[in-house]
């Protein structure tokens, strides 16, 4: 592998450990209702697992709840199951059309560990980037014992794959502290 391909691998890998985190940071609680909180969730339809987007539709008419109407009455239960059963701690409304949650403000116990969950997130973000890390500098080890590569060539590479690593921690750090003061915020 050329220094570029190696480059280049590593920052796709890098770009998708930031893509996972950004998605978890989307299905926390925030006090406010967001669609985005109901992401994770899987429901029974029809012997498969699907997320809740594929079999309602899900909106927030206020800052204070959220909004299911399924698209088949038969998925209804599912969906009440499905919430009841997450870690949410949201009651559903089911008027036999559609399911409201109300979302309660947070307590400030329930901030801190929301905060904790980011901290621990974006923990494991970092991790994975620096897995990447360490896969690229094997790769350049790799290429300078294999001759492809010069030690010039396999310094600067490490270098590179450094400076890569450094930017997308600044960026998991960057969204992490958002969500905190968004958690924060009362």
């Amino acid at each position: 592998m050329t220094t570029a391909e190696i480059i280049k691998d590593a920052e796709g890998r890098m770009e998708k450990a930031l893509d996972v985190f950004r998605n978890d940071l989307k299905g926390l609680r925030t006090g406010r209702a967001s669609p985005q909180m109901l992401d994770a969730l899987r429901v029974d339809n029809y012997g498969t697992m699907s997320p809740i987007r594929d079999v309602a539709s899900v909106t927030c008419p206020d800052a204070s709840s959220i909004v299911i109407k399924p698209y088949t009455a038969d998925s209804l239960k599912e969906i009440e199951k499905a919430i009841r059963g997450s870690d949410l701690g949201l009651a559903p409304n089911n008027d036999g059309k559609v399911i409201r949650l109300s979302i309660p403000p947070m307590s400030g116990d329930q901030r801190k560990k929301i905060v904790a969950q980011i901290k621990k997130s974006a923990e494991a973000a970092k991790v994975s980037c620096r897995n990447v890390r360490r896969d690229g500098n094997k790769h350049f080890e790799d290429a300078e014992k294999a001759k492809t590569m010069t030690e010039d060539e396999r310094d600067k590479g490490k270098t590179k794959v450094q400076d890569l690593l450094k930017a997308y921690e600044g960026k998991i750090d960057d969204l992490a502290s958002k969500k905190e003061k968004e958690v924060m915020e009362q």
